[in-house]
């Protein structure tokens, strides 16, 4: 989910000095018979939610005027990642002329590749109040340049089991494994009404690429074409919000609703000239955007929890604040979604709150 932050603690730098990184040492002997990199300037160059690991390398000097200072190695374990899924969605995304990293070479059976370089600096790094609306306009317009290529039967469908199993985290992780808490059968039942309502809207939206993590982490800020776009191998054929919401309801960095609210009319607006299929009317696409949040939302919930508990991955937790708090005031909003604030009233012991409305 995210690329370029601080060395993670699995990278082999943090390695146990008895515990031989097989999958580094292999990955090392194939950029040296290359004859593009320095395979021994190999630094982490990301923490990632997933199991890919990235490296940047030096280029040699005879290759810098072709290919740059620096590269980026991918490490994807093959039983756990879709390298081919990568290449796919790359060009994809190419065609429709968004900035992506430019593959240079491959060995897709160990699940190796060596990638051009878009840089350290996130769009999280750098957003602020002045420039975030020229920030937003440059990522959205890439967003819908994507949209538009949109086809049926090209990636795999983001269906309703699909967003169901998503949700299906938030019981068993965030509630299950975090708050330690079991549900009553009547509050399963309260819970799933409020999974059925999400699910009977974001279904029927209209379809169309989803990058399925387009944010402030996986968004690059570079020269030309910005934003440099990464993390889209998990792409998918889905509901047309899914991707807005991502970027405008940011588990990373939040914004004034206010604010949000113009950046999702702006982007109707221009989605509605384009021809996307977008809802003809703004509060119906603003509910749809506020329903594919909340599930997206408490899919993240889960996720983080999961990401802890299991994986040892504890900086997922400081996000969790920020991602309650949309849930929160999302399920505030709409009446079929208050049985989840109420629901979460009970398991945190806290006192009924009145959310933002408009």
């Amino acid at each position: 989910m995210s690329l370029l932050q601080n060395l993670p603690s699995d990278t082999p730098a943090n390695t146990a000095a008895n515990t031989p990184d097989l999958r580094l040492a292999a990955l090392t002997e194939w950029l040296a018979g290359l004859n593009v990199v320095a395979a021994a300037s190999a630094r982490a160059a990301s923490a990632d939610a997933s199991f890919r690991r990235y490296f940047r390398l030096d280029v040699l000097p005879e290759q810098q005027a072709v290919l740059g200072s620096t590269l980026i190695a991918m490490d994807a374990p093959p039983e756990r990642e879709n390298v081919l899924a990568y290449v796919k969605v790359a060009e994809m995304l190419r065609q429709a002329g968004v900035s992506v990293p430019r593959i240079i070479a491959t060995d897709y059976e160990r699940g190796f590749m060596l990638l051009s370089d878009l840089g350290t600096t996130t769009y999280l790094q750098v957003l602020d109040h002045d420039n975030a609306s020229i920030m937003y306009a440059e990522a959205l317009e890439a967003l819908s340049r994507f949209q538009l290529t949109s086809a049926p039967d090209v990636l795999p469908e983001y269906d309703r089991a699909f967003l169901q199993r998503e949700m299906a985290l938030f019981p068993e992780w965030y509630i299950g494994r975090h708050l330690n808490a079991t549900l009553t059968d009547a509050q399963q039942k309260s819970l799933q009404g409020v999974f059925d309502a999400i699910l009977a809207n974001v279904t029927a939206q209209a379809q169309v690429f989803v990058h399925r993590d387009f944010h402030s982490r996986n968004l690059m800020q570079i020269d030309v074409g910005n934003p440099g776009v990464l993390d889209f191998q998990d792409a998918l054929y889905g509901p047309m919000t899914y991707d807005l919401a991502s970027l405008l309801r940011d588990a990373y960095v939040q914004w004034d609703e206010e604010l949000v609210l113009d950046w999702v009319i702006r982007y109707w607006q221009h989605a509605k000239s384009l021809g996307l299929p977008v809802a003809a009317d703004i509060d119906d696409f603003y509910k749809d955007f506020e329903y594919m949040g909340l599930q997206r939302h408490l899919k993240i919930l889960g996720l983080f929890c999961r990401l802890n508990y299991r994986d040892g991955k504890a900086q997922y937790l400081d996000d969790l604040p920020t991602v309650l708090e949309y849930v929160r005031k999302t399920a505030g909003r709409y009446p079929e979604l208050k049985p989840l604030l109420r629901l979460l009233d009970t398991l945190e012991n806290k006192a009924p709150q009145v959310g933002y409305t408009f």
